[in-house]
């Protein structure tokens, strides 16, 4: 078995020896795909995605066909993530970001965000076309476009509570609390209004969920790029990624500066 396998197996917990909790091992990884302070290329993220889509592999497997094919199962693992991702507060924000604006701040992180949800949409589309880079009953494309989903509306969503500490109007909470509004600004793309008590929802109820289901579900059909024949994935994902993290960040921007 070759390193790779070996590390990919290890991670997801295939290689028979004793696994932690499915959601600490999930968890960990969208971690370190969406931190940009990882060191490592776009190689090395490719290893990490892929050991992700064999985590996922498994995940879906015992959710069942229903859940998956119906949006439950990524919502629910989008749900369980997102109090794990690590959100900077402001003053970590002007320490890593000394000397710039309050809006000079807010479109460097833009820009950083857009330029890493790019990097996953390349490295999907690159994993996509070297087919020895797992195990085919692993590397199933829509596990593989789960993978890219989640990922993206993890950085989104991190993205989006850095924007609302920038401006000013960032949510106090429990991490559980905090990640649940800030799903639902990026469900609704739209700032989180102070204000306004009916945005400062802290609880995930049905109607909650099905928006957020919708949301992937349209997310990941913008990802089926990622699955083109060769390279031209890797550059119609990146393309697609960026652009889409750009827009929403502007967006955003311009609701909580109004």
């Amino acid at each position: 078995m070759r390193p790779f396998e070996q590390d990919k197996n290890r991670e997801s917990g295939l290689d028979g020896g004793p696994t932690r909790g499915s959601g600490d091992r999930l968890g960990e990884l969208v971690v370190r795909l969406t931190d940009p302070n990882q060191p490592g290329g776009r190689r090395e993220q490719g290893r990490a995605l892929a050991a992700l889509t064999g985590a996922l592999g498994s995940s879906a497997r015992g959710a069942g066909r229903a859940s998956v094919l119906g949006g439950r199962w990524l919502t629910d693992l989008l749900i369980d993530t997102a109090p794990r991702i690590p959100l900077r507060d402001l003053v970590t924000l002007q320490t890593q970001y000394p000397g710039l604006t309050a809006d000079e701040l807010a479109e460097s992180l833009v820009s950083t965000a857009a330029k890493a949800t790019a990097a996953v949409g390349a490295a999907g589309g690159a994993l996509a076309a070297v087919e020895f880079a797992a195990p085919p009953a692993l590397l199933t494309a829509p596990v593989q476009i789960a993978a890219e989903t989640l990922l993206v509306a993890v950085i989104e969503m991190k993205l989006i509570a850095e924007l609302h500490e920038v401006y000013g109007v960032g949510v106090v909470g429990t991490p559980r609390e905090r990640a649940t509004a800030y799903l639902l600004s990026w469900t609704n793309r739209r700032g989180i209004d102070p204000l306004d008590p009916s945005s400062l929802r802290f609880s995930m109820g049905s109607t909650a969920k099905r928006a957020i289901r919708r949301r992937l579900i349209r997310r990941a059909g913008r990802n089926l790029t990622t699955l083109g024949p060769l390279m031209s994935g890797a550059v119609a994902g990146s393309v697609i990624n960026h652009r889409e993290t750009k827009r929403l960040g502007e967006e955003i921007r311009r609701d909580l500066r109004a």
